[in-house]
């Protein structure tokens, strides 16, 4: 265990994944700063792969880059279009995440939220949505069908199995629809990542860091799975978002914008230059954590009790 382990609570600027603040872990090693922020809904054997990421990040580092600048995309929740207009518009990236299918929420919301984003990035701008896996197969194949006039990129992770992501690519082919589907929480929170490849259920892999284990097991991934990578964050820090750039680094091809550009989704962060887009680009660069932003940040007491216990456990269920 470290010797100094800090805990985080950070304010999100709109509610996403269902969450208004962002809490987790760092602490330095050996080669450099880690975080350790698995959501609340993983539980038991889950965050094991969390621990090594960030245990890689803290005492091995990560592989030589290939790169030294990643394009990324802005994201964008499941806000109004006015909203949703600004938050494009002022990104400086020319590729869009939308958030749709959120609860409580219709696919006209989502179609006035995307078109809203389509008239900020203007024709040549690229846009993808994300459902968290939230509809059926006939809920997504009548969405798609609705929101390919906004010409998207593609569709992430629109319904929750594999098989019913197998499903719709089968029923879109019939349909005459051509919309990609990535796989996400298919691929981070399954017991066999490669089965999406297997049973044909997914276009592009994305491909997140903590949850995965590490970037070099990320890596391995993305060798052996076969399908295009999208480097995605887990809504982290700075920290945090610094590892899912030593692995978009590190891929030998790296055909589609990053989703790492979420830094912009916190309230504040914990490091003197956060690792935010600058013409729709991140640059590799070293970390300074602010020790102030550490202080003030800071999680109260309970909190900090629940995320020691469960980096302990965790670290029991790791092997020690």
């Amino acid at each position: 265990m470290p010797a100094e382990l800090f805990c985080y609570a950070l304010g999100l600027r709109t509610r996403f994944r269902g969450i208004t603040e962002r809490q987790g872990m760092i602490w330095r090693g050996a080669t450099g700063w880690a975080e350790w922020s698995p959501f609340l809904d993983y539980a038991g054997a889950e965050l094991v792969p969390w621990l090594r990421a960030a245990d890689e990040a803290a005492e091995r580092g990560w592989p030589v880059p290939l790169r030294t600048d990643v394009p990324v995309n802005s994201t964008v929740p499941a806000v109004e279009p006015e909203e949703a207009h600004a938050i494009a518009r002022t990104a400086g990236c020319r590729t869009a995440k939308v958030k749709v299918a959120e609860r409580g929420q219709s696919l006209v919301e989502d179609a006035a939220r995307i078109e809203a984003v389509r008239d900020a990035l203007g024709s040549g701008g690229k846009i993808r949505i994300d459902a968290n896996g939230a509809w059926s197969v006939a809920e997504a194949l009548h969405a798609i069908n609705q929101l390919t006039q906004f010409d998207l990129e593609y569709a992430e992770q629109p319904c929750a199995t594999v098989e019913e992501l197998a499903d719709l690519r089968r029923r879109l082919a019939r349909a005459g629809l051509n919309m990609p589907i990535a796989a996400d929480e298919s691929i981070r929170r399954a017991e066999d990542p490669y089965q999406v490849a297997v049973q044909e259920a997914a276009d592009i892999a994305v491909l997140k860091v903590q949850p995965l284990g590490g970037v070099r097991a990320c890596l391995q991934i993305a060798e052996r799975i076969g399908l295009p990578v999208v480097v995605s964050s887990a809504l982290e820090t700075s920290i945090g978002i610094r590892a899912g750039l030593a692995l978009a680094a590190a891929l030998p091809e790296l055909p589609y914008a990053c989703g790492l550009n979420t830094v912009a989704l916190l309230t504040a962060d914990l490091v003197t230059e956060p690792l935010l887009a600058v013409d729709g680009v991140i640059r590799l660069r070293d970390l300074v954590v602010e020790e102030s932003a550490i202080e003030q940040y800071q999680a109260d007491q309970q909190v900090h009790q629940f995320w020691q216990a469960r980096l302990v456990q965790t670290r029991e269920l790791a092997g020690g």
